[in-house]
């Protein structure tokens, strides 16, 4: 079973949004400058502590916070996680032969798994970048040919 199978996505109610709107603005007027340890008091029913926790965890969560607050679903997939190439497709939003194409064109390192192809969530998104970056640096020169032409753009 891989990570995406297993994590399914939350969906924030009402008050899980009203919440996180609020708490999220709290968070982020406390979130410190320069990265260091985060202490937080949490009191639950029976139960009061003091717990640190790292900087990159607090901006995470923060993160999370601020998704929540805007109502949109949320899932956390570990940066090692193995992908299938079906999942793949799924988070670029395109079809799974495409991905296999992009995989026998060495596009995306992947690795097998018996006859099964497996991709790295970190490499996936490294690709989704360079993709991104190429279409900004594509649309960025068309308009400045647009410009240049006096194409009224």
């Amino acid at each position: 079973m891989t990570a995406l199978q297993e994590t399914k996505p939350m969906i924030p109610k009402k008050h899980d949004i009203d919440l996180a709107l609020k708490s999220s603005k709290e968070l982020a007027a406390l979130l410190p400058k320069k990265e260091t340890d985060f202490h937080i008091f949490v009191k639950s029913d029976h139960h009061e502590k003091q717990i640190a926790l790292p900087f990159s965890a607090v901006k995470m969560l923060l993160d999370i916070l601020t998704q929540m607050a805007e109502g949109n679903a949320i899932t956390l997939i570990p940066i090692h996680a193995e992908l299938t190439t079906q999942e793949a497709a799924n988070l670029l939003n395109v079809s799974r032969p495409y991905i296999i194409k992009l995989l026998d064109n060495n596009e995306i390192p992947f690795h097998k798994v018996g006859t099964h192809r497996r991709i790295l969530f970190a490499d996936l998104l490294a690709f989704k970048e360079k993709v991104q970056k190429e279409s900004q640096k594509a649309l960025d020169e068309l308009t400045k040919q647009a410009q240049e032409l006096d194409l009224g753009y």
